[in-house]
């Protein structure tokens, strides 16, 4: 498995700098700390990877455009104007595109590892074209159609398809490999469990080729002899609390339970811990003698695994809501941009001080995000860390601010943050202050998994604003009712529902404000 860095290699560099290494990364009281590898993993820099779904389909569109654009090609060099009826032609070539995709995906040409190996799928590319070329002239000679279309067309289509589909493919390869040498097709993971179950899922990981993974390291809540400090090689970094601040330091990608199905309470546990972080989570079944029906199973490579949870918006939905982000959020931007710059002018008359404040919040997976706002408050009396929250008839409030909080106004400059930084969205939970409580709770003391709202990037509006969870969170029950709103918004996500909330964001401003102030 080919990947930026290989957490065995790092061992051995730290066994020959250290003449006593400390492989579990104990104090010297005996408790666990932070694994000094872990601490270094999350340390490298990781570059932005590509999802091999999104890869997949890029190829697939590239085989369509090929057929397509050479059977076009070729009627428009010789039959175009010398041929009695085109239809024939319109409906051959756009049925030979999706032939192609259909032929070459049930030929197992699409996933990466083809993709990676030009050789091996060269002679199937060419026998998945002849294949269907042969079924085309079957069904012209049942429909006896064959005299209207043209001989010469249909061989020039065949020849010079096959010989763009095999220069496609091997640029596609030239690609792939380029993409798999720079780390970016690579999915970071890490196994749960240690003992002879992970020992036995990381040798058959390592069996399979391609598969793209890069075992991090170990995590185990076990501190016994089930669960040595290395596993096939790799270190144990720490229990499952461990890995929680690990995937929130560095890029996680996937996680890895090789416990058995009938340690139900265990996994639960832990599942609870997991959840809240925004990335797949996996049963390995490599091991179980039960088994389920043939697709009650998703593979890496040729190991089975029980799909447990997804990461929210991925693979194309990012791209999705990425260009519904910035198409829509740039046209609103434009046609508040009068509205925006007249609140400006008014903050400015009204007291002194910055138009814009800037306060730090969680955004996705808790990192911090500066989020810019118009300013409410008195600049002199200005929280940057939430400490206290607006109430009713609060003196800290300006003029203009309880106008601008009551309409919400004072979140338009977040249209820059969506359009600009893109460290927000237009639709998603709303970030919340790093010291924000209820009462006198910190949220995530209040609400059990209320970092999972932390899954997919905050937004300007959410499902919680529009059902009337806005404003100030005096009460505990606010802020669970809010996270549960939240929660169902990324559980239930499509452009669609984006569209319905942001309509309906102008009229739950107007009606459900009993909470703003």
């Amino acid at each position: 498995m080919a990947g930026a860095f290989d957490v065995r290699d790092m061992m051995k560099a730290d066994a020959a700098a250290s003449a006593t290494p400390d492989m579990l990364g104990k104090t010297k009281s005996g408790t666990r700390a932070f694994h000094p590898l872990a601490e270094k993993i999350a340390a490298i820099p990781v570059k932005p990877t590509l999802s091999p779904v999104m890869i997949e389909g890029v190829v697939r569109f590239l085989d369509m455009l090929a057929v397509a654009g050479t059977g076009g090609l070729i009627y428009w060099l010789y039959a175009a104007g010398s041929v009695g009826s085109t239809l024939p032609y319109q409906i051959t070539i756009p049925a030979l595109a999706v032939g192609a995709l259909a032929a070459f995906q049930a030929l197992h040409l699409y996933h990466v590892g083809a993709l990676r190996n030009f050789l091996a799928t060269a002679v199937r590319i060419v026998s998945g074209w002849t294949l269907l070329f042969l079924i085309t002239l079957a069904v012209f000679f049942f429909l006896k159609i064959g005299d209207q279309v043209s001989r010469v067309w249909l061989l020039g289509f065949y020849s010079a398809g096959a010989a763009v589909l095999l220069a496609e493919r091997l640029l596609v390869t030239f690609g792939v490999r380029h993409l798999t040498r720079t780390g970016r097709l690579e999915r970071r993971t890490a196994i749960i469990g240690g003992g002879e179950a992970g020992e036995a899922l990381i040798k058959a990981l390592e069996a399979q080729r391609d598969t793209g993974l890069q075992i991090c390291g170990v995590f185990d809540d076990r501190n016994d002899d089930r669960s040595p400090d290395l596993v096939a090689g790799y270190p144990k970094l720490g229990t499952i609390d461990d890995l929680v601040e690990f995937a929130r330091r560095t890029k996680l990608d996937l996680v890895i339970f090789t416990l058995p199905i009938s340690a139900e309470a265990r996994l639960l546990g832990m599942l609870r811990k997991l959840w809240v972080l925004p990335i797949d989570i996996r049963l390995s079944a490599h091991m179980s003698k039960l088994r389920f029906r043939p697709r009650s199973y998703s593979y890496l490579g040729a190991v089975p695994v029980l799909d447990v949870f997804d990461r929210p918006i991925a693979d194309w939905d990012i791209v999705v809501k990425w260009l519904f982000d910035k198409v829509v959020g740039t046209l609103a931007l434009i046609a508040l941009s009068p509205l925006m710059i007249a609140t400006a002018i008014a903050i400015r008359l009204d007291s002194r001080g910055p138009v814009l404040f800037r306060q730090k919040r969680y955004g996705f997976n808790n990192e911090q995000v500066e989020v810019l706002k118009f300013r409410s408050l008195y600049h002199e009396m200005s929280d940057h860390k939430a400490a206290q929250q607006v109430t009713k008839d609060d003196p800290r409030v300006t003029r203009v601010g309880r106008f601008i909080r009551k309409t919400s106004i004072d979140e338009l400059p977040q249209l820059l943050n969506v359009v600009f930084k893109g460290d927000l969205s237009l639709v998603g939970p709303r970030p919340h202050a790093l010291h924000a409580k209820a009462s006198n709770r910190a949220y995530e003391q209040v609400v059990d998994g209320y970092f999972a709202r932390h899954r997919v990037k905050p937004g300007i509006t959410g499902w919680a604003q529009i059902n009337g969870w806005r404003g100030e969170t005096d009460t505990e029950d606010k802020i669970q009712r809010r996270v549960e709103h939240d929660l169902y918004y990324i559980e239930n996500w499509s452009v669609l529902l984006d569209l319905y909330i942001l309509a309906k964001t102008p009229f739950s401003l107007l009606t459900k404000n009993e909470n703003a102030y």
